[in-house]
C-alpha cells in the first residue's frame, strides 16, 4: 500500500496550506463540544430532510443517511481553473466521440479504437445509429471522477455519462455548512454553487429545438437508490417528477397525463437506464419505461438527457482511449491525465495483472458503485484467488489500475479528527456551451485506510469549496 499521501489541508511541514489558513484558525478557536453539537444538528437536519440513499441487499434495511463531514474540502481558485478546463475538454471530446460513433465512425476507421471495443459493447445502441441530435450533444450532464496522487497531481479515475448522481448531496452539503457555520462564509470568498438547478434547467431546455420546451424528470420510482435526488432536482428546477406510467406516446409524440388532459413533453431528464426506457425497443419486461418512446425520439419529437447509447463512452474498457479522443477530435493534449490502465482483454496486459494482483485495483468494465472490484492491497488471499479465477474465465470484462495513494483530508471520525481518503466529482453540463459550477461532490472513505469512497461502501461526503487565494 502506498505510504505517501497528499494532505489537502496541511503541507509536508504540518502547516496549513494558504487556502486553508482561515479555516484552520477557526477550527483551532472553536471548542470541541460546539463542533460535536453542530455535527449532531447536521445529522438531525439531514434525517428530517430525508437526505438518504438506498442500499440494496442489506439485512438492516435499505434506507441510509449519507454521512456528512463538517470539515470541508478546499480548492484554491488557481487549481480549480485547471480542473475546470480539463473537465470541459474531456466532456467535449466524449460528445464528439459519440457523435462520430453513431455516424461516420472516423475514429474506428483511423485505427485508434478497435471496432470490437465499441460495436460489441453492451452500451452501444443500434437505435442511435444515424440519428441526428440537437447540437450533437449526447451527454448533457456528466460527472468526471477525479483523484489526487501522492505528488498532488489530479487524475481522471472514470467518466459518468449515463445517469450521473450525487449533485443533490453537493448542494445540500453547502446549505448545511452555510446554516451551521455562517461565520466561515463571511471570513473568506467561497465560490457559490446554488445556481446549479437554474443552469441544469437551462441545459435541459437547450437540448431541444423547441422554444420554451416542457421539461420533466423521469424516475424509476421511490425504491431507486437516488430517488431523493430525482425529487430534489425536479423541485429545485420547478418541473414535474414523473414515472413511466405518467407518460404515453401518441402519433410519435410524448404526452404527460394531467388532470387537465394530455400535455406534450419536449425534454425528458431521465434517471433510468437504457434497457428500461422503452419495452418495445429494449427490455420487453420493463414496467418503468414508456412504450413507443424510441420511435418518438427518432422522429425528433422529444429530447432525452442524457441520450440513449451514451454508456458506450463511459465503459471502463473505453476509458483508456479518452486521451486519444482528445487528440483526435480537438487536436489538443489532455489537460487531465488518465490513471494508467491495463485492459485484461489484451493477453500481455492480462499476464501482468495476474502476476501482480495483490498490488492492483481490478474493476468490472460495466461496474459501478464500488461493487465488483478488487482492491489488491486490502484483499485477503481467498479474495485475490477468487478474482484470479474470474479474470481467467472472462478477461474482457475487467480492467486493472495501480493502487493510487489517494489524497487525504482531515475528517471527523469516532477517534477525533483524522485523515481519510477522498475523491472529487465535478458535474459538467453541455448545452449552448460546456460549463460547470465551481465545486463538486467530494466523497470520503470513512473507514481507516479504505480507498473506496462510494456511499454504498460506507463512504460519506464533504462540502467542496473553491476559494480565492
Amino acid at each position: 500500500m502506498p505510504d505517501s499521501f497528499y494532505d489537502e489541508m496541511y503541507d509536508s511541514k504540518g502547516d496549513p496550506r494558504a487556502h486553508y489558513q482561515s479555516f484552520s484558525r477557526w477550527l483551532a478557536n472553536t471548542p470541541p463540544e460546539l463542533l460535536a453539537q453542530r455535527r449532531r444538528e447536521a445529522d438531525l437536519l439531514f434525517h428530517r430532510a430525508g437526505i438518504t440513499f438506498t442500499l440494496y441487499g442489506d439485512d438492516l434495511g435499505t434506507e441510509r443517511l449519507i454521512p456528512f463531514d463538517i470539515i470541508p474540502r478546499s480548492i484554491p481558485r488557481s487549481e480549480w481553473k485547471i480542473i475546470e478546463s480539463g473537465c470541459i475538454q474531456r466532456v467535449q471530446a466524449l460528445n464528439m466521440f459519440l457523435t462520430d460513433l453513431y455516424h461516420d465512425q472516423r475514429i474506428i476507421k483511423a485505427g485508434i479504437i478497435p471496432p470490437e471495443q465499441i460495436l460489441a459493447n453492451e452500451g452501444y445502441q443500434m437505435a442511435m445509429q444515424d440519428l441526428d441530435l440537437h447540437r450533437n450533444i449526447y451527454a448533457h450532464i456528466a460527472g468526471v471522477d477525479l483523484v489526487r496522487d501522492g505528488d498532488g497531481t489530479y487524475y481522471v479515475l472514470e467518466d459518468n455519462l449515463r445517469t450521473p448522481s450525487g449533485v443533490s448531496y453537493m448542494l445540500e452539503d453547502r446549505k448545511m455548512m452555510m446554516r451551521l457555520f455562517p461565520e466561515l462564509f463571511a471570513s473568506q470568498r467561497i465560490a457559490p454553487i446554488d445556481h446549479y438547478p437554474s443552469m441544469l434547467l437551462s441545459t435541459l431546455k437547450n437540448s431541444s429545438p423547441v422554444d420554451d420546451p416542457h421539461v420533466v424528470v423521469l424516475t424509476p420510482g421511490h425504491f431507486n437508490s437516488a430517488y431523493f435526488e430525482h425529487a430534489f432536482l425536479a423541485r429545485e428546477m420547478g418541473v414535474e417528477l414523473v414515472e413511466g406510467a405518467d407518460l404515453f406516446v401518441r402519433d410519435d409524440k410524448v404526452y404527460m397525463r394531467t388532470t387537465a388532459g394530455p400535455k406534450q413533453v419536449d425534454v425528458i431528464y431521465r434517471r433510468l437506464d437504457d434497457a428500461f426506457m422503452d419495452p418495445l425497443a429494449f427490455n420487453p419486461q420493463s414496467m418503468l419505461g414508456i412504450p413507443g418512446l424510441v420511435s418518438a425520439y427518432r422522429s425528433g419529437n422529444v429530447s432525452l438527457a442524457n441520450a440513449l447509447g451514451t454508456g458506450v463512452a463511459d465503459d471502463k474498457s473505453v476509458y483508456p482511449y479518452v486521451p486519444d479522443m482528445i487528440r483526435f477530435y480537438l487536436s489538443e493534449e489532455p489537460i487531465l491525465a488518465n490513471v494508467p490502465t491495463w485492459q485484461c482483454r489484451k493477453p500481455a496486459d492480462l499476464s501482468h495483472v495476474l502476476a501482480n494482483l495483490p498490488e492492483l485495483v481490478v474493476k468490472e468494465t460495466q461496474g459501478s458503485g464500488g461493487y465488483g472490484m478488487l482492491v489488491g492491497p486490502a484483499a485477503s488471499k481467498a479474495e485475490i484467488e477468487d478474482f484470479r479465477a474470474r479474470l481467467i474465465a472472462n478477461p474482457a470484462a475487467y480492467i486493472a489500475q495501480p493502487t493510487l495513494s489517494l489524497s487525504t483530508c482531515p475528517t471527523f471520525v469516532e477517534q477525533g479528527i483524522a485523515p481519510r481518503h477522498i475523491d472529487l466529482r465535478p458535474f459538467v453540463m453541455s448545452g449552448r456551451e460546456t460549463r460547470l459550477v465551481p465545486g463538486g461532490l467530494t466523497r470520503v472513505a470513512l473507514r481507516e485506510g479504505s480507498l473506496v469512497v462510494n456511499s454504498s461502501q460506507g463512504g460519506g461526503t464533504k462540502d467542496t469549496w473553491v476559494v480565492e487565494e
